[in-house]
């Protein structure tokens, strides 16, 4: 080994242990031709693109171009309601590739879904695509230590999921990890200090969970840390964050409109209905509400077309699906198989309304024929935003609605909400700053010459 690759070797920046691809389809715009050269030359790396940006043609090139380079097979992995969508575009774009539920591997491409990863063998592959890869962000989680367990031998990776907020640093340490690169506590320890002693309400922060304590960053380090992720991983939001045209990817208004619907029943030990409290009195008023709330939903779902019903509750769901015709209800009590097939049957326009959980079928399904949604807030943004992109996405032809419906007590809910929002908002527009400065110092750092005194 020379001194110079002994030196790079002690960067921790991912290198690129790819190859050229064999072959960029004319079909995928400039972008995503940018993102399939990097990521087949990288090996291994991660793609945080958002919603509608066409992360599925993306994996599907990625994986093709692997296959055809090695003669070996590639496993996608996605969330259970995606792996027959994968399987239908592979199809749309010419690329050989099968689903599998049992661990069977087909010559090629095989798709299966996370539920089924302990069925099959990592020696049999060569490379692994993870649609929706934020499950890994769970750092304590069953299915993040079988998917980097996985992943460990295998010399191509790929993660793809939508964009991760700026300061959700356990997502990105885990990503790290998988890939091969920096681990989760060395990540933490090479780029933040121990801080959980002390406040500083001007600097990012991580709360690793449980009772692990804050961190933050240490002093000069947040701009090598982002440096760092550039170098494994691509972040975009919209082509113009890689300095492409949005062109088409420019969406129609996002319409959102809240209904709130009157408490009418005090909580226990109350003598009036009154905006709730904690987690025990929010769960309360949701259940002394359902009813109402559920009545309301209806109404506004029954004077409109082809619509998209999120639910928490399986008592929701339940009675949602008496209230509205024409609709289905995709919940837990159903196999792999039956919601599979109404979630199909929903997409090919053939059922009405669907009825279902965010953590269900909130994730990387393209319902573009759906412009009208309802939803019972949370406090979690993740669920809303991944909600309303399953219809407001590239392809959306149309204005996209969402009611949201709520009761008087639950204000403090839906203020949580949107405050997230917000920040999710400003966190983005930070993350692109620091993306680009380090890609700009990647492009640059080396372009300079230097004059060398004439004695050396």
């Amino acid at each position: 080994m020379e001194y110079e690759e002994f030196i790079e070797s002690k960067t921790h920046y991912g290198r690129f242990d790819g190859f050229n691809p064999v072959e960029i389809p004319a079909y995928l715009f400039d972008f995503q031709k940018y993102l399939v050269d990097w990521a087949v030359r990288k090996g291994r790396c991660a793609i945080f693109a958002d919603c509608g940006l066409g992360k599925t043609p993306l994996q599907l090139v990625w994986a093709d171009n692997v296959v055809r380079h090695t003669n070996k097979n590639v496993l996608i992995v996605t969330p259970l309601a995606v792996a027959y969508q994968t399987a239908e575009e592979a199809g749309k774009f010419g690329i050989e590739a099968k689903q599998s539920r049992d661990g069977s591997v087909f010559p090629g491409i095989t798709i299966t879904n996370y539920e089924q990863l302990h069925h099959f063998d990592s020696s049999r592959f060569i490379g692994i695509v993870c649609d929706e890869s934020g499950i890994l962000k769970n750092y304590d989680g069953a299915t993040r230590k079988i998917v980097t367990g996985f992943a460990r031998k295998l010399p191509y990776r790929l993660l793809c999921t939508a964009t991760p907020s700026p300061n959700d640093y356990i997502e990105l340490g885990t990503s790290s990890e998988a890939l091969g690169e920096l681990g989760f506590m060395d990540m933490l320890t090479r780029f933040f200090k121990n801080q959980s002693n002390t406040i500083d309400t001007k600097r990012h922060w991580v709360q690793t969970g449980g009772d692990v304590p804050q961190w933050r960053f240490k002093k000069h380090a947040e701009a090598a840390f982002w440096r760092w992720v550039s170098s494994w991983s691509r972040a975009i939001r919209k082509p113009s964050d890689l300095g492409y045209d949005d062109g088409d990817f420019i969406l129609p208004d996002l319409i959102e409109r809240q209904t709130e619907v009157k408490s009418t029943t005090a909580l226990p030990g109350m003598l009036f209905a009154q905006e709730v409290r904690g987690l025990y009195e929010q769960r309360q008023e949701l259940k002394a509400t359902v009813v109402e709330r559920c009545e309301q939903v209806a109404d506004i779902v029954n004077h409109n077309g082809c619509s998209l019903v999120w639910c928490q509750f399986n008592e929701e769901g339940d009675l949602l699906e008496k209230l509205i015709p024409d609709s289905k209800q995709v919940a837990g009590k159903h196999s792999d198989e039956e919601k599979e097939a109404r979630l199909r049957a929903f997409t090919k326009g053939e059922v009405r309304v669907l009825i279902t959980k965010s953590k269900i079928a909130g994730f990387g399904l393209n319902w573009q024929h759906c412009s009208h949604m309802t939803y019972f807030p949370s406090h979690s943004f993740e669920q809303y935003y991944q909600g309303i992109r399953r219809c407001w996405r590239f392809g959306q032809t149309k204005p996209v609605t969402v009611d949201i419906v709520t009761t008087t007590g639950m204000k403090t809910v839906l203020n949580n909400m949107q405050r997230k929002a917000r920040a999710a908002e400003k966190m983005f527009q930070e993350l692109t700053v620091y993306m680009n400065d380090a890609l700009k110092i990647e492009k640059h750092q080396f372009e300079k010459k230097v004059e060398v005194p004439a004695w050396l």
